[in-house]
């Protein structure tokens, strides 16, 4: 199989996709894969993995409609389809909390989904690991999402937030720390 060589980062693909389909491709492959795994993560406790799709996909739209007029500023590529990715998260989390969508039809086939009491274990542990987690500075709580939730990278994550790596690693060392003193904490009987 032959490999073609494409730039590495997001803001060498951005500058090479008004000009090469092949790196517009592999820019959309990587901004959809970056979208989708944060739009799980934020939109994990609604179970839309389908907004969580249609998200990814609209930020992929929003990259391209912007790419044309797009200007450097200095900030990295990552930072620009992370700040649409939030955005298109807020509107998706919006309509979620807007109540349920009727079914067209009713499914033939058995649910193997996890039952009652597996969801309400899950989302009870979901939930007091979202009640640690705000009582994490808010950049601490995103760097761990994007770390831990997402997958992202060091380098990935300290681009996507404008940030040193090293700054990254520092600041998710001091949120875990603090995190498994909240946990030992809440353990014990203490505030969750």
């Amino acid at each position: 199989m032959e490999r073609v060589d494409a730039p590495a980062s997001l803001r060498e693909l951005a500058a090479a996709a008004a000009r090469d389909t092949q790196a517009r491709d592999v820019l959309l492959a990587r901004v959809r894969d970056m979208a989708l795994k944060y739009a799980r993560v934020r939109l994990g406790r609604f179970g839309a993995e389908d907004t969580a799709q249609d998200v990814a996909q609209e930020v992929c739209m929003a990259v391209m409609t912007a790419l044309p007029t797009y200007e450097e500023r200095g900030l990295p590529f990552e930072a620009f389809v992370y700040t649409i990715t939030a955005r298109k998260l807020a509107d998706a989390q919006r309509a979620a909390m807007r109540g349920p969508a009727p079914v067209c039809d009713i499914p033939d086939e058995v649910d193997e989904s996890p039952g009652p009491e597996s969801t309400a274990v899950m989302r009870d542990e979901a939930a007091t690991a979202l009640a640690l987690m705000q009582q994490l500075p808010a950049q601490q709580r995103e760097i761990l999402t994007l770390r831990v939730a997402v997958g992202l990278s060091t380098d990935e994550t300290a681009a996507a937030l404008g940030m040193s790596p090293g700054a990254i690693r520092v600041a998710q060392h001091r949120a875990l720390g603090k995190l498994r003193a909240l946990m030992a904490e809440s353990s014990r009987g203490g505030v969750a």
